[in-house]
C-alpha cells in the first residue's frame, strides 16, 4: 500500500525548502491522525537546520465526529506537545446539522421514490441531494448518526436555539479547534452561520469562552456518550 511513498522526512525537507524561498508561509496536513501528526513534527525537528514543522491538521469534526478528541490528535496538536492548529471541517455534517433534512423528503440518494429522488437532485437543498457527494457523505445519515441528530435537535429547541447554531457554537467552544471550516448552499446560509459565529470564542485573559450554557454542554456529552462515533455505525 506504502510502496514507492514519500517518508515524513522528505515532506518535512520539501514542504521546508518552499517556506525558506517565500513561496509559502507554513504548511498542515488533512484527514490524518495522532501518529501522522507527531512524526511529521519529529522529522522537522530531526532534520534540523531550521526546518518546517507542520502549522495545522483539518480533520472532519462536528457533534456526530468526534474522532479527533478520542483518539490522540487533541492531545498531539496541544500547546504542551506539538502546538499544531486545529481546522474544523464539515462542522454541519455536509447540511444534516442544519436539520434541514429531518423534514421532507429522504436526501435524493436514500429516496426509493425515483421521480421525487429526481426533483430533490434538480433542486437540491444541498450536498446529500446530489448523487456525487450524496453517496460520498452517508456516514452522516446513517441510522444510529440520524437518531444523534434528531436528538441534538431536540435539545437545540429546548434551549431556544437552531440546531445550526447549536452545532457551529460546540464546535467553536472546544480547546482542541482554532478554527470552524464552514460551507454553504447559498448566500442566505452564509450570511446565518456568519451571524452565529461572529461572537469571539476567547476571552480577554485568553481563555476559551464557553458559548453554550453549561447544562446544556453536558446534555450534549449525554447524548455522546449513547452512540461515540455514530457516522461509522450502522444498523444496516
Amino acid at each position: 500500500y506504502y510502496r514507492n511513498h514519500a517518508s515524513f522526512e522528505e515532506i518535512a525537507e520539501a514542504m521546508s525548502k518552499l517556506v525558506k524561498a517565500g513561496k509559502i508561509r507554513g504548511w498542515g496536513m488533512c484527514n490524518d491522525n495522532a501518529y501522522g501528526l507527531a512524526a511529521s513534527c519529529a522529522a522537522a525537528k530531526l532534520l534540523g537546520g531550521g526546518a518546517t514543522a507542520p502549522c495545522v491538521m483539518q480533520n472532519d469534526f462536528s457533534l456526530i465526529d468526534r474522532r479527533a478528541e478520542e483518539n490522540g490528535v487533541s492531545e498531539a496538536s496541544s500547546p504542551i506537545h506539538e502546538n499544531v492548529g486545529f481546522m474544523a471541517y464539515n462542522t454541519l455534517a455536509g447540511g444534516v446539522l442544519t436539520g434541514k433534512y429531518l423534514s421532507g423528503p429522504p436526501p435524493a440518494p436514500d429516496d426509493k421514490d425515483l421521480l421525487r429522488a429526481r426533483g430533490s437532485m434538480a433542486k437540491p437543498r444541498g450536498r446529500m441531494d446530489t448523487m456525487g457527494w450524496g453517496r460520498t457523505l452517508y456516514r452522516y445519515r446513517s441510522e444510529p448518526a440520524s437518531q444523534a441528530v434528531r436528538e441534538y435537535a431536540k435539545l437545540a429547541d429546548k434551549y431556544g436555539m437552531s440546531l445550526t447554531e447549536m452545532a457551529i457554537k460546540w464546535c467553536q467552544s472546544r480547546d482542541l479547534v482554532t478554527s470552524t471550516l464552514l460551507a454553504h448552499t447559498s448566500m442566505q446560509q452564509l450570511r446565518q452561520c456568519l451571524e452565529i459565529a461572529k461572537d469571539s470564542t476567547y476571552n480577554s485573559d485568553g481563555s476559551r469562552r464557553l458559548l453554550l450554557p453549561e447544562e446544556l454542554m453536558w446534555e450534549i456529552d449525554r447524548v455522546h456518550m449513547k452512540n461515540r462515533l455514530p457516522v461509522f455505525a450502522s444498523e444496516r
